[in-house]
């Protein structure tokens, strides 16, 4: 079998999951995981409001920026490893998507990706996702622990992740990077 060939049967495999179940190839290798908590997608949806209402809008803020909730990432389709992953969140700067695609997935690395934390989840996305983003060429990686209300900020350097900070969920005035340019209030991205 091809690689292309394994690659296509991993991806029939991936629509095929059940509901609740979501799946991501990662290095040639299917790998699945229940659908986030409440608690989880509550921190996920208040993140993108925030950086939405400051970043993604021209209705005032910065601006510069497209983001998305779960998108579909078809990285390295040119490797013999290709990976299909879905953050839980992601950001382009506009300079380098200026248009959002009218396809299901998409094949441009984001600059910035954000993994809300769960304990079942926890140590894939600190350690095999973060290294493939890393290979993609992310910059930035935000994860987001719902339970310890941390944002924990990371920036590729020299080929690995570096840690730029660590923000508490009771900040009122968080510049967080990539965005530092607006000081977030991080308090209403709870549930208690």
């Amino acid at each position: 079998m091809t690689a292309a060939e394994k690659f296509l049967s991993l991806y029939d495999e991936l629509a095929a999951l059940p509901e609740g179940v979501r799946g991501e190839v990662i290095a040639g290798v299917l790998h699945t995981s229940p659908r986030p908590s409440v608690r989880h997608q509550a921190a996920g949806t208040e993140a993108t409001t925030d950086l939405n209402r400051h970043f993604g809008s021209r209705r005032g803020g910065p601006g510069g920026w497209f983001f998305l909730s779960e998108p579909e990432l078809r990285l390295g389709s040119d490797s013999s490893a290709p990976d299909v992953l879905c953050p839980d969140l992601a950001g382009w700067r506009r300079e380098r998507l200026p248009n959002l695609p009218a396809t299901a997935a998409i094949d441009l690395a984001p600059d910035w990706v954000c993994e809300i934390l769960s304990p079942s989840t926890m140590r894939y996305d600190r350690g095999l996702k973060a290294a493939r983003y890393l290979l993609h060429g992310v910059a930035w990686m935000w994860l987001i622990d719902p339970d310890a209300k941390l944002v924990e900020v990371m920036e590729a350097r020299d080929g690995r992740w570096t840690l730029v900070g660590v923000w508490p969920g009771d900040a009122r005035d968080a510049c967080i990077p990539p965005f530092e340019e607006v000081a977030i209030d991080l308090t209403g991205w709870w549930i208690d």
